[in-house]
Protein backbone atom coordinates (compact mmCIF):
# COMPACT_ATOMS: atom_id res chain seq x y z
CA UNK A 1 0.00 0.00 0.00
CA UNK A 2 1.43 3.13 -1.03
CA UNK A 3 0.50 6.36 1.48
CA UNK A 4 0.82 9.72 0.28
CA UNK A 5 0.47 12.83 2.87
CA UNK A 6 -0.01 16.36 0.91
CA UNK A 7 0.36 19.61 2.75
CA UNK A 8 -0.77 22.78 2.13
CA UNK A 9 -2.38 25.63 4.19
CA UNK A 10 -3.98 26.44 0.26
CA UNK A 11 -5.79 23.72 1.19
CA UNK A 12 -9.58 24.53 2.16
CA UNK A 13 -9.97 21.28 4.32
CA UNK A 14 -8.87 17.67 5.08
CA UNK A 15 -9.91 15.51 1.84
CA UNK A 16 -9.30 11.65 1.89
CA UNK A 17 -9.11 9.85 -1.40
CA UNK A 18 -8.55 6.29 -1.37
CA UNK A 19 -7.63 4.68 -5.15
CA UNK A 20 -7.54 0.86 -5.23
CA UNK A 21 -8.48 -1.50 -7.62
CA UNK A 22 -11.46 -2.89 -5.80
CA UNK A 23 -12.89 -2.54 -2.02
CA UNK A 24 -12.29 -4.89 -0.19
CA UNK A 25 -12.92 -5.95 3.06
CA UNK A 26 -9.80 -3.72 4.53
CA UNK A 27 -10.20 -1.04 2.60
CA UNK A 28 -14.12 -0.86 3.72
CA UNK A 29 -12.99 -1.24 6.98
CA UNK A 30 -10.34 1.59 6.55
CA UNK A 31 -13.53 4.01 5.37
CA UNK A 32 -15.29 3.05 8.22
CA UNK A 33 -12.52 3.70 10.88
CA UNK A 34 -11.80 6.94 8.92
CA UNK A 35 -15.47 7.84 9.38
CA UNK A 36 -15.43 7.58 13.07
CA UNK A 37 -13.75 10.99 13.24
CA UNK A 38 -16.74 12.83 11.66
CA UNK A 39 -19.25 11.43 14.09
CA UNK A 40 -20.98 13.07 16.71
CA UNK A 41 -23.02 12.12 19.86
CA UNK A 42 -25.30 14.07 22.17
CA UNK A 43 -24.80 13.72 25.47
CA UNK A 44 -26.26 15.83 28.41
CA UNK A 45 -23.86 17.11 31.56
CA UNK A 46 -25.22 19.33 34.40
CA UNK A 47 -28.18 20.01 32.23
CA UNK A 48 -26.09 20.77 29.40
CA UNK A 49 -25.62 18.98 25.95
CA UNK A 50 -22.64 18.74 24.31
CA UNK A 51 -21.56 17.59 21.04
CA UNK A 52 -18.96 14.20 21.94
CA UNK A 53 -16.75 13.11 19.15
CA UNK A 54 -17.59 9.12 18.80
CA UNK A 55 -13.49 8.53 19.10
CA UNK A 56 -13.27 9.70 22.41
CA UNK A 57 -16.37 7.94 24.18
CA UNK A 58 -14.67 4.74 25.66
CA UNK A 59 -17.98 3.03 26.94
CA UNK A 60 -21.64 3.35 26.65
CA UNK A 61 -23.81 1.31 29.54
CA UNK A 62 -27.82 1.75 30.90
CA UNK A 63 -28.90 1.82 34.42
CA UNK A 64 -32.41 2.19 35.46
CA UNK A 65 -33.55 2.81 32.14
CA UNK A 66 -31.13 5.33 31.20
CA UNK A 67 -28.57 5.17 28.60
CA UNK A 68 -24.63 6.83 29.45
CA UNK A 69 -21.78 7.71 27.53
CA UNK A 70 -18.31 6.96 29.41
CA UNK A 71 -15.64 9.28 28.33
CA UNK A 72 -12.02 10.19 29.69
CA UNK A 73 -12.87 12.96 31.50
CA UNK A 74 -16.81 13.20 32.55
CA UNK A 75 -20.23 10.70 31.95
CA UNK A 76 -22.90 11.97 30.05
CA UNK A 77 -26.46 10.95 29.45
CA UNK A 78 -27.61 9.98 26.16
CA UNK A 79 -31.44 10.33 24.93
CA UNK A 80 -31.39 7.49 23.27
CA UNK A 81 -31.32 3.57 24.20
CA UNK A 82 -28.39 1.33 24.09
CA UNK A 83 -29.84 -0.62 20.75
CA UNK A 84 -30.55 2.59 19.24
CA UNK A 85 -26.49 3.47 19.59
CA UNK A 86 -25.82 0.27 19.01
CA UNK A 87 -27.36 0.55 15.48
CA UNK A 88 -25.74 4.08 14.60
CA UNK A 89 -21.78 2.55 15.71
CA UNK A 90 -22.26 -0.69 13.93
CA UNK A 91 -19.72 -0.16 11.06
CA UNK A 92 -17.37 1.57 13.97
CA UNK A 93 -14.87 -0.52 16.41
CA UNK A 94 -17.85 -0.68 18.55
CA UNK A 95 -18.77 -4.06 20.64
CA UNK A 96 -22.04 -4.94 22.18
CA UNK A 97 -20.16 -6.82 25.26
CA UNK A 98 -23.53 -7.50 27.47
CA UNK A 99 -27.04 -6.66 27.51
CA UNK A 100 -26.73 -3.21 28.95
CA UNK A 101 -23.36 -2.64 27.87
CA UNK A 102 -21.38 -1.43 24.68
CA UNK A 103 -17.88 -0.86 24.58
CA UNK A 104 -14.95 0.54 22.25
CA UNK A 105 -12.36 -1.84 21.40
CA UNK A 106 -10.24 0.93 20.32
CA UNK A 107 -9.89 2.05 23.92
CA UNK A 108 -9.82 -1.38 25.71
CA UNK A 109 -6.38 -1.49 27.47
CA UNK A 110 -6.91 -5.25 28.61
CA UNK A 111 -9.00 -8.51 28.83
CA UNK A 112 -9.16 -10.71 31.45
CA UNK A 113 -11.36 -14.04 32.09
CA UNK A 114 -13.74 -14.13 34.73
CA UNK A 115 -15.29 -16.87 36.79
CA UNK A 116 -18.51 -17.83 34.67
CA UNK A 117 -17.34 -17.01 31.57
CA UNK A 118 -17.63 -13.46 32.00
CA UNK A 119 -14.71 -10.68 31.19
CA UNK A 120 -13.12 -8.14 32.89
CA UNK A 121 -12.13 -5.23 30.60
CA UNK A 122 -9.90 -2.68 31.62
CA UNK A 123 -10.11 0.30 29.45
CA UNK A 124 -7.57 3.31 28.80
CA UNK A 125 -9.07 5.31 31.63
CA UNK A 126 -8.63 2.29 34.00
CA UNK A 127 -12.30 1.90 34.60
CA UNK A 128 -13.20 -2.00 34.60
CA UNK A 129 -16.71 -2.94 32.29
CA UNK A 130 -18.16 -6.88 32.39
Amino acid sequence: MKITLNQDPAFPETEVVINCPRADEDILRLVAMLRIYQRKLVGVLDGERHLLDVKDVLYIDTADKRTFLYTGGAVYESALRLCELEESLRELDFLRAGRSVIVSFRHIRSIRPELGGRLLLTMDNGEQVY
